[in-house]
């Protein structure tokens, strides 16, 4: 058998994180004409790396067949765009950014986010894998190139467009298979006085909150603030900052800048680098016990389902994220249980879940068919999804959020 090794390190990889068995690809959504054909499954077997302590999925799925043509519109979510444009303002503040500047985000999606640079009068420019998103961006007004980043693309645009004063690469960095090469790419776009900022789903929040439905094949690495440094270190770059975040169930915003310009890390560092400590993320042996948690969450959720399908009550749910596919599949949860979700993404509506297949309609069905209670799947999204679900008290139903615990509200 041929054990996988470390993406950062070349270790092999011995030590299990945890294991979800087998699961589809997340954002496969199949057609009607899809399911009475076959589905490739892969493991969902996480390791935590003996030596480098990097938590990772080994390379099961290439990342071309997954971001070539993508499911994920980032400006379907409202917030997700307040959030951009909060950074933006944030960004421009700090560093200074006018006129003259030159601002680059790596996996810009549809522009949710460099259209905000664009309206202050900013140069940018978006770099963006999926083809069909970056058309989306293009329309927009927003310049977007179509490539992977590793060094020699992240050399050759810079050379085209020039160095970037800020380059974003934000919930991107733990969707890269070759992630040193990723990291020296976005060192490549950037000035030599320029900053970097990264934002990733922490894995300590990830632990604690017991967060795994954010396992899934395209989230190759899930990275601590330790495990981050790391990886920026062998492309030459210092982490100067870092910023607690609550999305996503927690991430951190690192702010870094090459190495040869950086300052001393500022007191936030050493704070998050402490928390991570106490929680023993300093060690191997510190990020065992996860596998009983998991199965906890699971079992909360399909007593949940059986027990209201036990007294004729409907569930339907809202969003079809690849987080809630995750979920779905380790429940081994189907369409007796969970009727329908819906989803304001057009591109899914008349698709079903891979592995499940639990149909997607638009957010009008919940109206038509009036179930007892709905399922958020997205509960990362919950606040804007209740305000967007305040209708459904008109008929009486009831909202859930599987994790980080299981709610009825």
């Amino acid at each position: 058998m041929n054990v996988p090794t470390c993406r950062l390190c070349g270790a092999d990889l011995t030590q299990t994180f945890v294991d979800l068995g087998m699961s589809p690809p997340c954002e496969s959504y199949l057609t009607a004409d899809e399911l009475d054909q076959g589905e490739t499954f892969y493991p969902l077997h996480v390791r935590v790396c003996s030596s480098c302590l990097l938590v990772q999925l080994p390379n099961y799925i290439p990342a071309e067949a997954i971001f070539s043509h993508y499911a994920y519109f980032s400006s379907f979510s409202d917030s997700w765009v307040r959030h951009a444009a909060r950074y933006v303002d944030t960004a421009v503040e700090r560093l200074g950014l006018d006129g003259s500047s030159f601002v680059v985000e790596v996996a810009s999606n549809d522009g949710y986010l460099l259209q905000h640079v664009r309206d202050k009068g900013i140069r940018c420019l978006g770099i963006e894998p999926a083809a069909n998103v970056a058309e989306a961006a293009r329309e927009k007004g927003i310049d977007t190139v179509v490539a992977f980043v590793g060094e020699e693309t992240g050399t050759r645009i810079s050379g085209e467009h020039g160095k970037a004063n800020l380059v974003a690469a934000n919930n991107v960095f733990a969707h890269v298979p070759d992630i040193v090469d990723f990291a020296k790419g976005l060192r490549a776009l950037l000035a030599d006085d320029g900053t970097l900022t990264i934002e990733i789903p922490h894995l300590l929040r990830l632990i604690e909150d017991r967060l795994y439905d954010t396992i899934y094949h395209e989230h190759y690495s899930y990275l601590s603030l330790l495990t981050t440094q790391r990886v920026l270190a062998e492309a030459g770059l210092t982490v100067v900052d870092v910023e607690e975040l609550t999305s996503h169930g927690g991430s951190l915003r690192t702010w870094s800048m090459p190495t040869e310009s950086a300052g001393p890390p500022s007191e936030r560092v050493a704070k998050v680098l402490a928390d991570e400590r106490a929680a023993g993320l300093d060690t191997v042996e510190g990020h065992g016990g996860f596998a009983p948690v998991v199965s906890a969450v699971r079992n909360d959720l399909v007593e949940f389902l059986v027990e209201r399908s036990r007294e004729g009550k409907t569930v339907a749910g809202y969003g079809a994220p690849g987080k809630g596919n995750t979920l779905l599949n380790h429940a081994g949860v189907r369409s007796d249980l969970l009727a329908f979700t819906v989803d304001r993404n057009t591109f899914k509506h008349g698709r079903f879940l891979p592995g499940t297949h639990i149909p997607i309609h638009p957010p009008e069905e919940l109206a038509a068919r009036k179930p007892d209670y709905i399922l958020i799947l997205p509960w990362n999204l919950r606040a804007e999804i209740t305000e967007q679900l305040a209708y459904t008290r008109e008929w009486g139903a009831q909202l859930v959020v599987p994790l980080p615990t299981l709610e009825v509200f």
